[in-house]
């Protein structure tokens, strides 16, 4: 027999207030108005008090209306129809196709116990070099990218779906303009990956209450694939959009604001999505990139000053190019001592180099005289930004590490790059022979 509720003490945005009992904490319920049916989840509990967020926005929801609460979590329906899909905040089809089936999973259940997992030690290639040779990227790893707006952030982010070598490919979207919707679904479609990736999306004209589920709804779907031994690469935009969407919420619910008016339980509530990484023991993985913006590209506002504290690293898109210091994968020295000998020493030598090219950039503006090796680090510096760190390189990571050794070739001795005599002597661009053609003689007289 069903049991309804109906003493609705309070509405505001859009948490609603109910008295009832042998009710659980994030338990999903059905709100019945005169329009019709809307799904609400459980948030607080303060003893007979109930209050549950309406996924769909509190519009035509009065006090008069009844509750009923299902006794089960948020769940999605799981199968591998889900693949090719675009779907919103709550699961909802937003390609106008045909209502989900499968079998249902709930979201936002607890991470993987960290002693059943395996140690990370697989690249996940790009074909972006500033990744691949620089902070290579892993499987199960969870990585934030620091930007901010008016950065193309996005475009990397489907960049990296388009060539990562994942079996599935699942975005999720938070505070999207239409526009990068579409920006997203089109580069898809034209790479030919559409097949092979899930898309959730909320945009800006959504209600914000869908914007916390969107992590939650492509983590559970990616663990399950996860389960079946794929390869998942799950990328989330933007963090900051759901961490701004939990501090409506908890503005609304009167709780009291920790830093900048976020949540006290901002760390754990981000702690609990990136978490999800994972590299199953005989089975697939799951891996996390997330753009984080920075207002004022202040790394010390919570959202990102947080976020380090959880993840494994960090890339800083800057300028259009992914900033070569400050970002780190930690769990790069894991794999890529298992590319090419010479990785390594590319990783550390032209980085090097780079910032010893800085510094001879500040003397140049402040008008000191340039020597001969600065000269050669100002060249050096250009070519490498031109060839290696420019977003529009795509080349596999073999070619990006054969293109480094051609650009020190170009601007340096062998002697000068600090790389060890044995990777010179089997990497270092052998020069060109040329071979003189002479006119033949002309015939006297002629």
């Amino acid at each position: 027999m069903r049991k309804y509720f109906d003493e609705i003490e309070r509405i505001v945005g859009n948490v609603v207030t109910v008295r009832a009992t042998g009710v659980g904490y994030g338990e999903l319920a059905l709100i019945h108005t005169a329009q019709g049916t809307s799904y609400a989840q459980v948030i607080r509990l303060d003893g007979p008090r109930v209050s549950l967020q309406i996924f769909a926005g509190s519009q035509g929801v009065s006090n008069r209306d009844r509750i009923e609460f299902l006794h089960r979590p948020m769940q999605i329906p799981f199968s591998d129809a889900l693949l090719g899909r675009v779907l919103d905040g709550s699961g909802r089809p937003r390609d106008g196709r045909v209502d989900l089936s499968g079998k249902p999973i709930a979201i936002g259940t607890p991470p993987v116990n960290p002693v059943r997992r395996r140690l990370p030690d697989k690249m996940i290639h790009t074909g972006i070099p500033m990744i691949d040779v620089f902070n290579s990227l892993v499987e199960s790893q969870k990585l934030p990218i620091f930007s901010v707006p008016g950065e193309p952030y996005n475009e990397l982010l489907a960049r990296i779906g388009l060539q990562a070598d994942a079996d599935i490919i699942i975005l999720g979207g938070m505070g999207l303009r239409h526009d990068d919707y579409l920006k997203f679904r089109r580069t898809f479609e034209e790479g030919g990956v559409l097949g092979r990736t899930i898309m959730f999306i909320h945009t800006a004209a959504d209600p914000v209450v869908e914007c916390l589920m969107v992590p939650d709804l492509c983590l559970a779907v990616g663990e399950q694939f996860a389960l079946q031994g794929k390869r998942v690469l799950v990328l989330l935009t933007d963090m900051t959009a759901f961490s701004d969407a939990l501090k409506e919420i908890s503005i609304i619910m009167e709780q009291i604001p920790s830093n900048r008016g976020y949540p006290g339980d901002l760390y754990t509530q981000l702690a609990r999505r990136y978490e999800k990484a994972v590299d199953l023991e005989g089975a697939g993985s799951l891996t996390v990139l997330a753009v984080v913006t920075m207002p004022g590209d202040d790394v010390t506002h919570p959202v990102p000053d947080n976020t380090g504290y959880i993840t494994e690293g960090q890339f800083y898109l800057r300028n259009g190019r992914i900033e070569p210091f400050g970002s780190l994968s930690r769990l790069k020295q894991r794999v890529n001592g298992k590319t090419r000998d010479d990785h390594r020493a590319i990783m550390d030598g032209c980085i090097q180099l780079y910032a010893l090219c800085r510094e001879s950039r500040e003397k140049r503006d402040m008008g000191f005289e340039m020597s001969e090796w600065d000269r050669k680090l100002l060249k050096y510096g250009e070519l490498f930004e031109q060839r290696i760190m420019d977003l529009a390189v795509n080349i596999p990571l073999f070619e990006a590490l054969d293109r480094c050794w051609k650009i020190l070739a170009e601007c340096f001795e062998p002697a000068e790059t600090g790389i060890r005599r044995s990777l010179i002597d089997k990497y270092w661009p052998k020069p060109r022979l040329t071979t003189e053609v002479r006119e033949p003689a002309l015939a006297a007289g002629s």
